[in-house]
């Protein structure tokens, strides 16, 4: 895929993973909406790096069909991009799980995250083209203590990739899971304030790269499955 003029959403855009490769995206000449709940804070990143806002909590489920349909008036009529990033975790240990804990979790990771695919593969079937990156994890491969709710919905991403992946490639729509390793983002902190990078850790920066590497391929293939692992040198 060409970047530059292209037309992209991503889900979570407002920090971390979703933030960076907005950025870089733009910096190589491509149109990016970005979602957030936190209307300030998206407004700012969104001013910061030259994106297009767009207030979606994407867990509220009943906006996802009216929020897609926003996106692709923003984006002038035409999207090539869904990036859903948009994701959110706890992880209580087997005895202290609740309902709440397990709804609050597949709300954003699966069920918003299919509901708004559902959307904006409209649109892709009917040009027959289209690119679709959802950003699994680690967990998505092997569960970890305290990692029951977490783990599993990410385990459902990985399914309903490859779901896609048989179910769409006949439209030559591109679907593709990354998988990152730990992350310092602000990911499961409850201020929501980013952390500085650590050592053993992966920064924003190289899950921005697979993303945008994976997009840059010639249209002719895809990459169905990738797994970025931090080196750990320290």
């Amino acid at each position: 895929m060409e970047i530059k003029g292209s037309k992209i959403l991503i889900t979570g855009g407002t920090s971390g993973i979703g933030k960076e490769t907005a950025k870089q995206l733009i910096i190589r000449g491509a149109k990016v909406v970005i979602t957030g709940r936190d209307k300030e804070k998206l407004n700012k990143v969104a001013q910061e790096i030259g994106a297009i806002p767009l207030l979606f909590d994407i867990s509220d489920l009943e906006s996802i069909a009216t929020k897609a349909q926003e996106t692709i008036e923003l984006l002038g009529g035409k999207i090539d991009t869904l990036i859903n990033n948009a994701g959110i975790g706890v992880f209580p240990k087997l005895g202290d799980i609740t309902i709440k804990d397990l709804e609050s979790v597949y709300a954003t990771n699966v069920f918003g995250l299919t509901l708004l695919t559902q959307e904006i593969v409209k649109p892709f079937i009917a040009q027959e083209y289209g690119n679709i990156i959802n950003i699994g994890s680690t967990a998505a491969l092997k569960g970890f203590e305290r990692g029951t709710v977490y783990a599993a919905s990410k385990f459902a991403v990985r399914g309903i990739t490859q779901s896609w992946q048989a179910e769409l490639r006949k439209h030559n729509i591109r679907v593709c899971l990354v998988n990152p390793s730990e992350v310092t983002t602000a990911f499961a902190v409850e201020d929501r304030v980013e952390r500085d990078e650590e050592n053993k850790k992966l920064g924003t920066e190289e899950i921005a790269h697979t993303i945008i590497a994976t997009l840059e391929m010639r249209d002719k293939g895809f990459i169905p499955e990738v797994t970025v692992w931090a080196t750990n040198p320290f």
